[in-house]
């Protein structure tokens, strides 16, 4: 603010004011005769004095004074306060930067985190998903509830299909509230089985032990029966029904499988599974119609595009390989199913290594110099001769392998003693056949022993 133009205006409003008086205005004082001729001379030559000639009365200049000392005390406490507060911003500006930039880097460090939990869970499917899901939790990266984890593994892009089935298919009472929770994201109203199926064995693959499959079949079950209520009469019928079309679609576009069932074959199967009576036989024509013109799919993330020939492995893992003609040991992920074993170099790829078919094979344990927890598969009727395999060599080719027996290195004791055992139960049926089985027996048995 220009205080001198303030006090410039103000003198010459009291000089307006001067002349103002002078025109006609009468005053009236103790010493001085207002209404005389000589007295208004007087006052008016003092008043031009004065106010013509630039000098003020002098209380007049007293109070003018003051006031611009106290104007110059508030511009002054003004300019204080403007400094002061334009210091409180810079410090308030500097305090959001380092806010914003902290806040940055607990982002960038939440990310690497969760990425980092994604990848655990990743790294090894029959093992180390659950590591992953615990690294999440305790990092406060994922709500430690069963809905919570189910929706992380139901939406979350880049995980492992193979690793969500194993982890869902633990017997643990978190696993099976988690399982749950996971199902109950599924809607199945208004589909009939296989379309259901189709949307349930799209979001994970199923383990190769049979009680993970038993456990998540079940919980399949209940959901389908909740949402399409009235078409079983129980969810056992739908649980045999369902296993029986997985192992439909297996034998139907499994090339390994030479006799292909027939629909009389696939209804002759299912009767009398629906409480000691028989489904509609439009209903089956319509399940394996379907099944015949469209196989079951999975994810590419799963490994491969056999997707028939992956689809339910009977046990899967990491494992060692001696080569046959260079006598290295390479890690490789081996999986079981359909009588052969399959091994790959990742558990991403889409074709394998090696293809090792189990027939006129038998498997035992073995001692070697340099490795432990060893099995050993060979032809007990052909022996020194080269087992029928094949694998690709580096240019991608197919050829055949140069093995007259394979070696293999577990892990532990334990493992090698159950790779032994799935691979002498591959060689001799398929485990689905008694889950499916057994669930038969017990709605048969049940139906005839009500009153």
């Amino acid at each position: 603010m220009d205080y001198s133009l303030e006090l410039n205006y103000r003198v010459s409003y009291v000089v307006r004011g001067a002349d103002k008086m002078d025109s006609g205005c009468s005053y009236s004082g103790s010493n001085t005769d207002m209404t005389s001729p000589s007295g208004t001379s007087s006052m008016g030559t003092q008043r031009k004095d004065s106010f013509l000639w630039g000098k003020a009365p002098a209380g007049f200049i007293q109070v003018e004074k003051k006031q611009t000392e106290g104007m110059k005390v508030h511009k002054n406490d003004i300019l204080d306060d403007i400094q002061k507060l334009r210091m409180d911003i810079e410090n308030v500006m500097t305090e959001i930067h380092t806010m914003e930039s902290n806040q940055e880097n607990k982002n960038v460090v939440r990310a690497k985190r969760f990425l980092c939990g994604k990848k655990k869970f990743n790294m090894d499917p029959v093992k180390a998903s659950a590591k992953g899901i615990q690294y999440l939790l305790n990092n406060d990266l994922l709500e430690n509830t069963p809905e919570a984890v189910a929706e992380f593994l139901y939406k979350e892009e880049g995980l492992g299909k193979t690793a969500i089935g194993n982890f869902l298919g633990e017997r643990e009472e978190f696993h099976l509230q988690i399982l749950k929770a996971f199902v109950d994201l599924h809607e199945f109203s208004d589909l009939n089985l296989v379309q259901a199926l189709r949307q349930f064995l799209w979001s994970f693959r199923l383990p190769g032990e049979a009680q993970k499959i038993d456990r998540m079949m079940e919980a399949f079950a209940q959901r389908y029966c909740t949402c399409n209520t009235g078409v079983f009469q129980s969810t056992d019928t739908c649980y045999i029904l369902s296993f029986s079309i997985i192992m439909l679609n297996t034998s139907l576009h499994n090339p390994n499988v030479k006799d292909k069932p027939s629909l009389e074959r696939f209804i002759s199967m299912n009767r009398s599974i629906n409480n000691g009576g028989d489904l509609p036989s439009d209903l089956l024509t319509k399940l394996f119609e379907s099944i015949k013109n469209e196989p079951f799919k999975i994810p590419e993330d799963d490994g491969n595009d056999l997707t028939h020939t992956f689809f339910n492995p009977d046990r899967e893992g990491w494992l060692l390989k001696e080569g046959g003609r260079v006598k290295t040991w390479k890690r490789r992920w081996f999986i079981l199913t359909d009588s052969c074993l399959y091994y790959f170099q990742y558990t991403t790829d889409k074709e394998p290594k090696g293809i090792i078919p189990l027939e006129n094979l038998c498997v035992k344990e073995v001692d070697d110099p340099h490795k432990q927890f060893c099995l050993e598969l060979s032809n007990p009727h052909c022996r020194g001769q080269k087992i029928k395999a094949c694998k690709t060599d580096p240019d991608g080719r197919v050829v055949m392998g140069k093995h007259q027996s394979y070696r293999i290195s577990a892990a532990s004791a334990e493992e090698r003693d159950d790779w032994v055992e799935a691979i002498r139960a591959c060689i001799t049926k398929d485990p689905f056949y008694d889950l499916v089985s057994a669930r038969r027996k017990r709605v048969i048995s049940s139906v005839y022993t009500e009153p």
